[in-house]
């Protein structure tokens, strides 16, 4: 809860929140939501499974989850931000994927972790492919941002493949 304050703050980014799939509104969340939301992560009844993720000095700067779990079929959609933009390229973003992939195939027990990316947005899906991420397709006209739809890619990753190609990061 102490992070509501910072979280809320990182959605007033509308550099950062293009990307997101957040309401289309100025601001998306007001700081009650934001607080109400968190609270329904921490007691796990929303089905996300969300984590914050913190700078060395435990500052926070962005969020991590896994959501639509479908225990049935063992796989799970992925989303990332890092909210404060002087963390962006340093890695955080990619140390808290790792351990988000690991948690869900280990804890969780999934198979697949995918995630959908609007195709304009080329760091994100570089970043994705440094995780080991593979395309899979393009859903068309999958958002609709500022208006218009926007196309999305979606990208996996299959646990067996992970833990093939990632002993380093174990």
């Amino acid at each position: 809860m102490e992070d509501a304050e910072d979280r809320y703050a990182l959605c007033l980014d509308v550099e950062l929140t293009k990307h997101l799939n957040l309401p289309d509104k100025y601001p998306p969340f007001s700081l009650e939501e934001t607080r109400n939301w968190i609270r329904q992560c921490i007691a796990k009844n929303n089905g996300y499974e969300q984590k914050a993720i913190l700078s060395e000095t435990g500052k926070h700067i962005g969020w991590i989850d896994l959501k639509n779990i479908d225990r049935l079929n063992q796989h799970a959609e992925l989303g990332i931000a890092i909210g404060d933009k002087s963390y962006w390229g340093k890695g955080y973003g990619i140390a808290a994927m790792h351990e988000m992939l690991k948690y869900g195939f280990c804890a969780l027990s999934l198979n697949k972790i995918w995630l959908r990316v609007e195709i304009d947005n080329d760091k994100a899906i570089s970043s994705y492919k440094n995780a080991g991420y593979i395309e899979e397709g393009i859903l068309r006209q999958d958002r609709l941002r500022g208006g218009m739809f926007v196309d999305r890619l979606r990208m996996s990753v299959i646990k067996d493949e992970y833990f093939a190609n990632s002993v380093s990061h174990l």
